[in-house]
């Protein structure tokens, strides 16, 4: 975990080049960004209008599946890729769920700006005994799950919900995913649970938009963030048969929508796929 006063240098470095996380809080509506990332999101939204209302539909899910892992009495969850603390971060969701705040939650991010704008605003909303952001990349599962376990917020002997929200269209296929997440599924307790996400090209209204899409990925292929969309069947893989929840893996805003959800009446325009799985043997 690092100092405020180096959260704070980190985050007065990085003002030169434009954020991901710090992107992804601008078009959600959060105030932690700065102008070269609101540059960036405005070229990025140009092209692809509704990126703006995929990111909001990511989130929700987030919230929502967070939610529905506590209602099912798993009270430990793992974040990876959580980016930048904004509304609905898993432990304000995961407290509002189970009002005798017994969750615990740790926050892993391989960025340093986001993991500087964690600690310092973390600092002011989480409790320290129960809530961690910590430097980690999803890429290296042997040494992130030790560095969780150095926190002790966790037992992870019991059940856990791991959540890779709106993250693995960042991983492409040649950074070898299916290893990855086949790692995090063997570590992980029996009982726990897999919360998933990312962006699709699957089924575009037009070749228009297909292109558009196409030309998203191109967008973000010359940052530090090359991405990869995937179809439904291509992303199922990665919850390595696990049984999923119902509804199943499904458009993000068909899972257990609520009067919130964006998209809820056609789910499928929302361009983002999610789901939830349960490891077996608990």
């Amino acid at each position: 975990m690092i100092g405020h006063d180096e959260a704070l240098r980190a985050v007065e470095s990085s003002l030169d080049r434009p954020s991901a996380a710090r992107v992804y809080d601008y078009l959600l509506g959060g105030d932690t960004n700065y102008a070269i990332d609101r540059e960036f999101a405005h070229k990025i939204r140009e092209r692809v209008p509704l990126i703006g209302q995929y990111m909001r539909t990511s989130r929700q899910f987030l919230g929502r599946a967070v939610r529905r892992c506590a209602e099912l009495g798993v009270t430990q969850f793992i974040d990876i890729g959580s980016g930048l603390p904004t509304a609905g971060n898993v432990h304000d969701v995961a407290d509002a769920t189970r009002p005798r705040h017994d969750t615990r939650v740790v926050y892993i991010d391989n960025e340093p700006v986001a993991l500087a704008h964690s600690t310092l605003l973390l600092a002011d909303t989480a409790d320290p005994a129960r809530h961690r952001a910590i430097a980690g990349d999803l890429l290296q599962p042997d040494e992130l799950w030790e560095r969780v376990r150095e926190t002790e917020v966790l037992d992870l002997a019991e059940p856990v919900a791991l959540v890779v929200n709106a993250v693995l269209h960042f991983i492409k296929d040649e950074a070898g995913p299916d290893a990855i997440l086949t790692a995090y599924r063997d570590v992980l307790a029996p009982g726990s649970l897999l919360v998933l996400s990312q962006m699709t090209n699957e089924n575009p209204r037009s070749d228009e938009e297909r292109q558009a899409l196409a030309d998203l990925v191109a967008y973000y292929e010359n940052t530090t963030n090359p991405a990869q969309l995937r179809t439904t069947e291509e992303f199922a893989r990665f919850f390595g048969g696990w049984e999923l929840l119902e509804p199943g893996l499904v458009y993000a805003p068909a899972w257990h929508p609520d009067a919130e959800t964006v998209f809820a009446r056609v789910p499928s325009e929302s361009r983002v796929i999610g789901g939830v799985a349960r490891k077996p043997g608990a």
